[in-house]
């Protein structure tokens, strides 16, 4: 038996029944005339007929392309509905995918957001030049794993963020993600060896940060400077490189954060203290013309954390960006007289016990700025200063 041809199908439609192109594509004609495209498959063990749609809408050279696509996603083991559905999402590219998937998520178009940005550098970075030519549909948990092999070791957690960013792409661009992406994540750490441990942040003992304070006060360029804001205010390293002069209050020495840079997603006032305004005021002539970033690096974007760790390491000092928050929360506890409650909320974490948190109506604020200046004081070793000094609060 021949395949079809136009003249062909024109003499089906006046004869009922089905009628084989080859291939397992069948024109299926009714007693009314109507007909439609079928491609028939085997699927474990069992036949099953998938409509590739009516004669009027699919042409014939559009019913084999749709047919040859239903058998490789049945190879690939993948389901033929959705290939055939959404053949414009599955052959988009990965970069493309991402693309879209990152101006779906963003809020606005303005340059200064942030974690937009970091995502589109990583992507950049560690996954476009492996991944990005190839369709969603072709990847799969042996691929992302070799992309990820380079930095699975050396860059844990860059590793896991690009993992995760890679993940949530491609349940965005397939039909299926849901599906996928709930066995994908399992299934590329199979693939991989499993990562160092990682211990507690090494922190500084707070009775050296004065020292190392005014050290670091002789070291120039833009990491020092956004490492010295770091330490004044007990933010994480995130949110001070992604800072921007839009969430700065300078005359209210309040700096606000919003929900989306925000670990627990939660936005955050920082009360800054006379020492932290000054820095922000010496920073300010720096501003680029096309940045509203605090710190921005030379290309205008933010700052990576390695950026901050170099400062660090260049004045061999052994301990990490996120250990002075442990130091300021260890001088809290052992120099001042603060409710733990107060610096647990400067250093915005979440509270655990879910009653206390649901009738907890207020952030500390007052009592976080003079926590906050006198920490600077401490920092900065002007003890003295009538507006930055370390204090014992009385009883209230």
């Amino acid at each position: 038996m021949g395949r079809l041809t136009q003249a062909h199908i024109k003499s089906a439609l006046s004869k009922p029944g089905r009628h084989h192109d080859g291939n397992g594509l069948f024109l299926s004609v009714r007693d009314s005339g109507q007909a439609s495209w079928i491609a028939r498959v085997q699927q474990n063990g069992k036949r099953r007929d998938i409509g590739l749609g009516s004669l009027r809408a699919v042409s014939l050279a559009e019913a084999r392309g749709k047919a040859q696509m239903v058998k490789a996603a049945m190879v690939a083991g993948h389901d033929p509905i959705l290939a055939i559905n959404a053949p414009t999402e599955l052959t988009r590219t990965f970069r493309e995918a991402a693309m879209a998937f990152l101006e779906m998520r963003a809020d606005n178009a303005k340059l200064a957001d942030v974690s937009q940005r970091q995502q589109l550098a990583h992507l950049r970075t560690y996954a476009f030049p492996t991944l990005g030519r190839l369709q969603v549909q072709s990847i799969d948990a042996d691929r992302i794993a070799n992309c990820l092999k380079p930095i699975w070791l050396g860059k844990p957690v860059t590793a896991k963020k690009v993992r995760t960013l890679i993940i949530r792409i491609l349940r965005f661009a397939r039909p299926d993600g849901a599906l996928f992406a709930g066995t994908l994540a399992p299934a590329v750490s199979d693939r991989l060896p499993k990562q160092p441990e990682r211990g507690n942040f090494q922190a500084m003992p707070y009775r050296d940060v004065p020292a190392f304070w005014t050290r670091l006060g002789e070291k120039g360029g833009m990491g020092a400077l956004a490492l010295r804001l770091v330490i004044l205010t007990a933010v994480r390293s995130g949110e001070a490189r992604g800072a921007t002069w839009a969430e700065m209050d300078l005359e209210a020495a309040e700096w606000r954060i919003p929900a989306a840079r925000m670990k627990a997603r939660k936005g955050h006032r920082v009360p800054l203290s006379p020492a932290a305004v000054a820095l922000l005021r010496d920073v300010a002539p720096f501003k680029g013309k096309n940045s509203d970033l605090v710190f921005p690096s030379r290309n205008g974007g933010p700052l990576s954390d390695m950026t901050l760790t170099k400062a660090i390491r260049d004045m061999g000092a052994p301990f990490t960006v996120h250990g002075f928050r442990s130091a300021f929360r260890d001088w809290a506890a052992d120099e001042t007289d603060f409710p733990r409650e107060v610096p647990e909320a400067a250093l915005a974490h979440a509270v655990p016990n879910e009653v206390e948190a649901a009738y907890r109506r207020t952030d500390f604020f007052d009592k976080r700025r003079a926590l906050m200046n006198a920490w600077a004081g401490f920092v900065i070793g002007d003890r003295g200063s009538k507006i930055v000094r370390l204090a014992r609060p009385g009883p209230k």
